[in-house]
């Protein structure tokens, strides 16, 4: 697969699955990230989840899709709580969802989330192992 192919895979999938850790217990849970221009991935989540303190003591991160046509990539990265307001209103304007959760990008409950992405394994059905890649 190439790049093209996972940023397609990534918008196809809608939603990705985040897996943080607590000591050595994964935790894993469907989110909507908004992969940005620069290749990383901006999420909003609620200020009050035990994903943030989870991220402060390990940035390290991995969100698996999987699309419709099954085919798959593992995005590893490095997430950091941020307060950056343009990547806000970005992750806000582009995921219309949001509004369950959030009145506004100014939200006290709103947290960003920003996950620098490393290497990615992407896979088609019929492959016989990965491809390696970067979405940089």
């Amino acid at each position: 697969m190439t790049k093209d192919d996972v940023i397609d895979l990534i918008k196809d999938a809608g939603f990705g699955f985040l897996a943080t850790a607590e000591g050595k217990q994964p935790h894993v849970r469907p989110m909507m990230p908004h992969l940005d221009e620069n290749g990383n991935l901006l999420l909003a989540v609620l200020s009050h989840l035990r994903t943030i303190q989870q991220i402060k003591e390990n940035p390290l991160v991995e969100i698996c899709y999987v699309d419709r046509k099954m085919r798959f990539c593992r995005v590893k990265g490095k997430a950091s709580v941020s307060t950056n307001a343009t990547n806000k209103e970005i992750v806000f304007n582009n995921i219309p969802m949001l509004r369950q959760y959030f009145t506004s990008p100014q939200d006290p409950n709103f947290t960003l989330l920003e996950i620098e992405t490393g290497t990615v394994e992407a896979m088609s059905p019929g492959q016989k192992a990965p491809d390696i890649l970067s979405l940089k």
